[in-house]
Parts: C-alpha cells; structure tokens; sequence
C-alpha cells in the first residue's frame, strides 16, 4: 500500500453490483486529523482519516456515518454518530471514514466490503 498524503483523490467501494467511485479528502497528517469535519456543515463524498483507530463528534454540526477500516481497506463495522458523541476504539481498525449521516448504506459501505483510495 502507498503512503497517502494530504489531499483529495477517489475512493472505491467493490461491491457486489459494480464499483462506485466517491470523492475523498485524505487528512494522514496530525494537523489534518485533528480538524477532520470540525466546522462543516457538509461533506461531498467522504473523508478519510489515516492512521485512526476511533473518532469522536465534538464540536461537529452534523452527523456523520463512520466505517473503520483495517489495514487491506476492508470495512470492520458502521456507525452513525450524533454530534457530541465519542466513539469507542475498534480492534484491528487502522483507518476511519467519514462522510454525511446515511450514505454509506447507499454506497454499499457495509462490514465486509473492501474499497480501495486513489
């Protein structure tokens, strides 16, 4: 796997139906992590946090959907999360997505799914 930067690229669920590409912001940096959706009042596609093990909605206008991804990008578990919320670490979890509260079920991000970043 590649080292990422900061920035924007494409993120790829594999699912049964087809790929899907969806916009991503990577945030790998400590700054860029730690500022993730704080402030928005939206995300186009999905943001990706990496390396990260939980998150938490503090300070957030939104809910968000959060899929934890292990080290081969394959989706552990799911979870929205209201604002003012701190979610409890995952095992084996490496990575975090975050997009808009109740997209992923549409994108097909579901426990099991692989997706890949570009």
């Amino acid at each position: 796997m590649a080292r990422w930067r900061d920035g924007h690229g494409t993120l790829t669920v594999h699912r049964a139906g087809g790929d899907l590409s969806v916009p991503l912001e990577r945030a790998v940096s400590y700054r860029a992590r730690t500022r993730g959706l704080l402030g928005r009042d939206a995300v186009e596609g999905a943001l990706l946090l990496s390396p990260a093990g939980s998150v938490h909605t503090f300070g957030m206008r939104m809910a968000i959907d959060v899929a934890y991804l292990d080290r081969s990008l394959r989706v552990l578990a799911v979870r929205t999360m209201a604002p003012g919320r701190l979610g409890l670490p995952r095992l084996r979890s490496r990575h975090v997505l975050e997009a808009g509260a109740g997209v992923m079920a549409g994108w097909g991000v579901v426990a099991g799914v692989s997706v890949s970043v570009g």
